[in-house]
């Protein structure tokens, strides 16, 4: 709906340039000056200029701060200065205006807002950008179905508030990362009549709560068009669905855009760069003592350096409280950590473009079942946890999840725990009474908290509002400080890669530089516009096609070059790159540990690294992913038991352990009692099959349990349990050993007169 009006070219101070447009600065929103809307009309303007003003469409954030935008300096948009060179400017400037302190969503959306505000800006990261909480999450972008249930049955203003801000910034949002970020329908199935009109009403009331900045209106299916749509669905009672409409991005990536778009506008910006202590002066006029920067330590060097600021953002997510009590040991704690855990498991679980949402899982949590990057992630729990930068996923969490996924899929499809790929744990920083034992009634909001010393502190909220957070944080900053520098500029300005990102970009990939058609799809949905850069570092393949593009591992379309092009966005370690700069490590920890070993060998080259550096890089990665990635809960499915599972009548024929044992002897024709590459090719020789030696090591590796080169009988065994159980799917090696025998069974005896012998 719009109305059409004649404008007078605007002169007041509030007003942008003649769309007329006012910040709030109580609502933090750019929207129409309506009051000058109603003063103006066709007969009394002085100077007409006819145009179609949108009345219930929020005009796009981007438009407010296109003269803002225009006089931004951006003094490094042709190239990033080096993680060495961004150390030796936080050594040799005298005195910023603002450090922060702490590298995901948060952090980086303050030192972007911060250097847009022409204030000198500082970030440093104790680990990696994003390396906590911030790629940890659920993927979504939304404002919080569930949030709005609350604020309803309740009646609470706060949270209707933080729904409707959280609505706003993930428009914003989806608007200023184009390439990392896109709307997704959501499936919510019902089984019941009468929650049909209950869940229609609440879904119905959250595009209202929307407004203008609704991505596409809520509709209402169907049982018949619900199974035509997601055919997964479990079909008993089901009554029908509503489908609504939320964003999803990629989480570190976006993160790291942030992280760059802030470099690029002059930040200097370092990870792997942790405080020691903060740095603090006596006040002259108060006599009291104030924080004034942060004493830096070099994590990979181990080099000590002052970074002094006027002012110290404490943006740290779950460690928040140990920097509070660095700046005075009496600080109680105001963070409560709960963890999140999330697994992958094939695409096939899900449609290509649809999610689901189980509202209300056994134990009263909210479960979601989205497709990302080709595959499936579900998740999330929700348990009080202890604070630590390397959280492990448990056992019980991912069979919670597995569980609440088979309530609602059909009893066709079924649900292994096999088939989990990876398995992750994300601590949310939740703000609370710490004596609060109800985690799941928490509020995700936020606090900005300034103390006598002058430390100013965020903490909580969601992903999704990192922006609004971030300007309510330096507001706070430029109020406490006398900063100066002016309002925020961060609502429409565009992250990195999105300037130049069209959804027809990824045809120019393959035209212009040859690459596959789906690896050209990936490097334009992760790096937008920079996508180009990274093809101009791709190398010749040899093959007629692709012309360039060498593949990290064949399933996945991560290319070496991306490797190259990691180290240019501050990748320090293989982790970096397998977590952050490419999803492998979240998406499957197996095609992650199989590309290490060139993953390390190209960062090796170009950080000069020695024959010891590789291995501890290597040895790290392969922890991370043990630990951390879900791969140890994965190896424990086989290590969990050393027997096989039988029926009655399979105990009494002792049919399967025989099977498998003759299976085993096919290859190991010496009786050693176990099995060994040389074994595996030399069966695969007599059936003319043909695979490369690296691979056929890698095949092994995944069974070989105590890692001494080989497979003995019992680890097969124990692979072969462990499949029949389900516990393990799509093992190569079982497939393998079981086509190879098929093969030969079907050949059977060598006749004498083919063999040349007889009389």
């Amino acid at each position: 709906m719009t109305s059409t009006v004649s404008l007078t070219p605007c002169t007041q101070r509030d007003c942008r340039a003649e769309c007329h447009l006012i910040v709030c600065g109580c609502f933090k929103y750019a929207q129409p000056n309506l009051d000058y809307f109603q003063s103006v009309t066709k007969d009394n303007a002085s100077t007409k200029t006819d145009v179609t003003v949108p009345v219930l469409h929020v005009v796009q954030a981007r438009l407010a701060y296109v003269a803002a935008e225009g006089e931004l300096k951006q003094p490094f948009k042709d190239e990033l200065p080096t993680r060495q060179a961004q150390l030796s400017t936080l050594q040799d400037t005298e005195e910023f205006d603002v450090l922060v302190v702490g590298g995901g969503a948060t952090g980086s959306g303050c030192a972007l807002d911060a250097v847009t505000r022409n204030l000198k800006t500082a970030l440093v990261e104790r680990n990696d950008f994003s390396s906590g909480t911030s790629s940890r999450s659920t993927k979504l972008i939304h404002g919080g179905v569930r949030y709005l249930q609350k604020a309803i049955m309740k009646l609470d203003y706060e949270q209707y508030m933080m729904v409707k801000e959280a609505l706003h910034e993930r428009s914003n949002l989806l608007d200023i990362a184009p390439h990392l970020s896109a709307p997704l329908p959501i499936m919510l199935p019902v089984y019941k009549w009468w929650q049909l009109p209950y869940y229609w009403a609440g879904i119905k009331m959250y595009d209202l709560v929307a407004g203008g900045q609704c991505l596409k209106s809520s509709y209402v299916l169907s049982k018949n068009k619900a199974l035509e749509l997601f055919p997964m669905l479990k079909k008993d009672k089901l009554v029908g669905a509503i489908v609504y409409y939320d964003g999803q991005h990629n989480d570190a990536r976006m993160n790291l855009a942030i992280a760059l778009t802030a470099a690029r506008h002059g930040a200097a910006i370092a990870n792997y760069t942790e405080v020691v202590h903060l740095l603090k002066k006596t006040d002259a006029g108060t006599g009291k003592e104030k924080v004034c920067g942060a004493r830096c330590r070099d994590v990979i060097t181990g080099n000590e350096f002052d970074v002094r600021a006027k002012c110290v953002i404490n943006a740290t997510g779950p460690f928040t409280d140990s920097l509070r009590k660095m700046d005075d040991g009496k600080n109680t704690n105001i963070c409560q950590p709960s963890a999140g855990v999330h697994i992958v498991i094939p695409g096939y679980y899900s449609p290509d473009n649809m999610g689901l949402l189980d509202p209300a899982t056994s134990d009263g949590r909210v479960i979601f079942f989205l497709p990302w990057e080709k595959m499936t992630i579900a998740g999330t729990t929700d348990t009080p946890t202890d604070i630590t930068a390397h959280p492990i996923p448990r056992e019980e969490d991912i069979n919670f999840i597995l569980n609440e996924v088979r309530n609602y899929l059909s009893p066709d499809v079924e649900v292994r725990r096999g088939d989990v790929l990876a398995a992750w744990s994300g601590i949310r920083p939740l703000v609370t009474d710490p004596n609060s034992k109800d985690t799941q009634s928490i509020c995700r909001n936020h606090i900005v908290n300034v103390s006598d010393s002058g430390l100013v502190t965020i903490a909580g909220g969601k992903w999704t509002t990192y922006r609004s957070m971030a300007e309510e944080t330096l507001d706070a900053a430029v109020a406490a400080h006398r900063l100066g520098g002016g309002p925020s500029k961060t609502v429409g300005l565009v992250l990195e890669g999105g300037q130049d990102w069209s959804p027809t970009l990824y045809i120019r990939l393959v035209q212009d530089y040859g690459l596959e058609n789906e690896v050209a799809q990936h490097l334009a949905a992760t790096y937008g516009g920079k996508a180009f850069d990274v093809a101009k570092m791709a190398r010749v393949t040899g093959k007629r096609w692709p012309i360039v593009g060498n593949r990290l591992v064949s399933e996945f379309p991560y290319i070496e070059s991306e490797v190259r092009y990691a180290v240019k966005e501050y990748a320090c370690t293989a982790i970096d790159v397998i977590a952050r700069r490419t999803r492998l490590g979240f998406l499957n920890v197996q095609a992650a540990d199989e590309a290490l070993p060139r993953i390390v060998d190209i960062m090796g080259k170009m950080l000069d690294w020695s024959d010891k550096k590789r291995t501890e890089e290597l040895e790290a990665a392969k922890k991370f992913l043990y630990l951390e990635m879900g791969y140890r809960s994965r190896s424990e499915q086989l290590t969990g038991t050393t027997e096989i599972t039988l029926d009655t009548q399979e105990v009494a024929n002792s049919v399967l352990i025989d099977r498998y044992t003759n299976r085993f002897h096919k290859f190991d024709k010496d009786s050693k009692g176990f099995i060994t590459t040389v074994d595996v090719q030399r069966v695969l020789q007599n059936i003319s099959v043909q695979i490369d030696e690296n691979a056929l090591h890698e095949i092994l590796n995944e069974v070989d349990l105590n890692k001494n080169g080989q497979v003995e009988l019992n680890e097969f065994l124990q692979l072969m349990s462990a499949v029949k159980k389900g516990q393990v799917s799509d093992s190569r090696l079982a497939i393998l050993m079981k086509t190879a025998e098929e093969s030969l069974d079907l050949r059977g005896p060598v006749t004498v007169d083919r063999s040349g012998g007889g009389v």
